[in-house]
């Protein structure tokens, strides 16, 4: 179930990522990000009074909470790095992500077998290569690699946080609708400073009103990897989980190549096929 629910989490988010990536050639990130939210906090909000998940409340909410206020801390840092680039170091760098939910299992007594350690390392290894890392080139600004690394940082946390933010299904809708409030109310307070800095909120020709089923399969998507991820930490080693889990960039690379004819680089397609040996080794171990 770890294994499964895991590599669903990598699916969604992958998938998010790559939809988050169009919608930001089109709008303001700030924009795609509390739209998304927004949406997402409006469907989980109609999920948890059909199922009654208010009666779960508890201070377990307060992990909810936090992923929720680190959360677009750690996306708008990814963007504002991607946006300084170049992606080839942004994107592995990102990857170091998955050390804080692995150091978080080891600490708390998880102790892999050798064949587990051994997908960890091919694992991450192709993950890494799957994001095309740039060896060679003009160098890199400090700025996004700090930027990269408070990213890492916020997604490695946000992992963390929301593995304990509940013990039940019920409870985990109202965890993630209390985080995608606190995502949607961060994000608008960010994109309300933005606005009066001078930023735009908007293309110049208005809401793109075409783009809302994308922005919605975004919020939800996000919102869905969440819950797998949850679930899947819950129901065996946090350390597999977050390793499986982190195998997004693999996805968002391939659909990259499927909807928009991208050419994965050889290094890249080493990558996914680490990737993939890593999984196996997990799954068997």
């Amino acid at each position: 179930m770890t294994a499964l629910f895991a590599l669903a989490t990598s699916l969604l988010w992958g998938l998010a990522d790559f939809g988050g990536g169009l919608l930001t050639r089109r709008m303001p990130a700030l924009t795609v990000v509390v739209v998304s939210q927004t949406i997402a906090a409006a469907v989980l909000g109609a999920v948890v009074v059909a199922t009654g998940g208010w009666s779960e409340a508890g201070p377990r909410l307060w992990f909810a909470l936090g992923a929720g206020l680190i959360g677009p801390i750690a996306l708008l840092s990814f963007y504002k790095a991607l946006a300084l680039g170049p992606m080839g170091v942004v994107s592995p760098l990102a990857t170091l992500s998955v050390a804080i939910p692995i150091g978080l299992g080891l600490f708390l007594g998880e102790r892999p077998g050798l064949v587990q350690v051994a997908g960890i390392v091919v694992a991450v290894t192709g993950v890494v290569l799957a994001g095309g890392p740039q060896l060679r080139g003009a160098p890199v600004q400090r700025r996004a690699i700090l930027l990269t690394l408070v990213a890492a940082l916020g997604f490695g946390t946000v992992f963390a946080l929301i593995a304990e933010a509940s013990t039940t299904v019920t409870g985990l809708f109202l965890a993630l609708f209390v985080q995608r409030v606190t995502n949607a109310l961060a994000g608008g307070a960010a994109l309300y400073i933005s606005v009066r800095r001078g930023a735009a909120a908007l293309p110049q020709d208005g809401f793109p009103w075409h783009s809302l089923p994308a922005l919605a399969f975004v919020g939800l998507a996000d919102v869905a990897a969440n819950g797998t991820y949850a679930i899947a930490a819950q129901h065996g080693p946090v350390t597999v989980a977050a390793v499986l889990a982190s195998l997004y960039p693999v996805v968002t690379a391939l659909a990259a190549r499927g909807f928009l004819s991208e050419r994965l680089r050889a290094v890249q397609a080493a990558g996914a096929g680490l990737a993939l040996v890593g999984t196996l080794l997990l799954a068997s171990g």
